[in-house]
C-alpha cells in the first residue's frame, strides 16, 4: 500500500487531471468555466468568493516555499527551523482561515440558498465539499497539530517526495513514516485534482488573459430608457 499511495496514485490523479481536461477542452469546451451563480445570489457569493480567492492564493504560496523550495537553501540562507516554522504556523494559519471561512460561507450559500441549491449539480456540490475538506486538514495540521504536538519537518520527507514526483522520481519510503493527517490531506488533494476536470473546478487550469482585452459589457437602466423613450 505504501507502494501504491505514494508512487502509483499520484500518477493516476495526474493522468485523470491532465487527459480529462484535455478531452473536456476538446469535446466541450464551451462547458470549460466557472459557471457563475452571480445572478441567482451576491452578497453571500461576494464574501466567500473573495475571502476564498485571496486565501488560496496565499496557501499556494505557502505550500511552493514549503515543498517545492529544498531545506537546504533555507539552510543556507540562514534561516533557521524554528523561525520557517513559527512564520510558517502564523502566516499559513491566517491565510488557511481565510480560505477557510470563505468556504464555509461558499458552502453554506450553496446548500442553504434554494434557488441556488436548485441549480447546482452533483459534481458542485462534490467538488465543494471535498475541497472543504482539504481546506479543513490543512488547518488542522497548521493551527491545531503544529501548536500542540510541535512542527513535523515536512521538508525533509515530504517536500522531497513531492519534488522527486515531479520529475519522475518518487521516493516512497519516503512518505512511510508521516503523521497520518498529512498523508490524509496529500490524498484527498490529489483526489481533487483527479476529479477537478469534471467539474467547475476545471477552469483554474485557465488563465484569463484574454478578459483583460475585452470589451466592457454596456447595461442600460430599463426604467430611465423607457423613460426617455416615451418623453420623445
Amino acid at each position: 500500500m505504501n507502494q501504491f499511495w505514494w508512487t502509483i496514485y499520484p500518477y493516476l490523479a495526474l493522468v485523470i487531471m491532465v487527459v480529462g481536461s484535455l478531452y473536456r477542452y476538446a469535446h466541450n469546451p464551451m462547458s470549460w468555466g466557472s459557471r457563475s451563480s452571480e445572478l441567482l445570489e451576491k452578497r453571500w457569493l461576494k464574501w466567500g468568493s473573495l475571502l476564498f480567492h485571496w486565501g488560496i492564493l496565499l496557501v499556494i504560496v505557502g505550500h511552493v516555499m514549503g515543498l517545492l523550495v529544498p531545506l537546504s537553501f533555507y539552510r543556507a540562507m540562514g534561516i533557521s527551523s524554528s523561525f520557517y516554522h513559527e512564520n510558517a504556523d502564523i502566516i499559513g494559519g491566517i491565510a488557511g482561515l481565510i480560505t477557510w471561512i470563505g468556504l464555509l460561507i461558499l458552502l453554506m450559500r450553496r446548500m442553504g440558498n434554494l434557488r441556488v441549491r436548485r441549480n447546482s449539480s452533483l459534481s458542485d456540490m462534490l467538488s465543494l465539499i471535498l475541497l472543504f475538506i482539504v481546506v479543513t486538514t490543512g488547518d488542522y495540521l497548521s493551527i491545531v497539530r503544529n501548536n500542540i504536538v510541535g512542527p513535523y519537518e515536512y521538508r525533509s520527507t515530504v517536500g522531497p517526495w513531492l519534488r522527486g514526483v515531479l520529475v519522475f522520481h518518487p521516493n516512497s519510503n519516503l512518505m512511510a513514516h508521516v503523521p497520518v493527517m498529512f498523508q490524509v490531506h496529500i490524498i484527498l488533494a490529489f483526489l481533487l485534482f483527479a476529479i477537478s476536470p469534471f467539474t467547475r473546478l476545471v477552469h483554474i487550469w485557465s488563465l484569463p488573459l484574454a478578459y483583460l482585452r475585452r470589451a466592457p459589457i454596456q447595461y442600460r437602466d430599463r426604467e430611465q430608457y423607457r423613460y426617455k423613450k416615451m418623453s420623445r
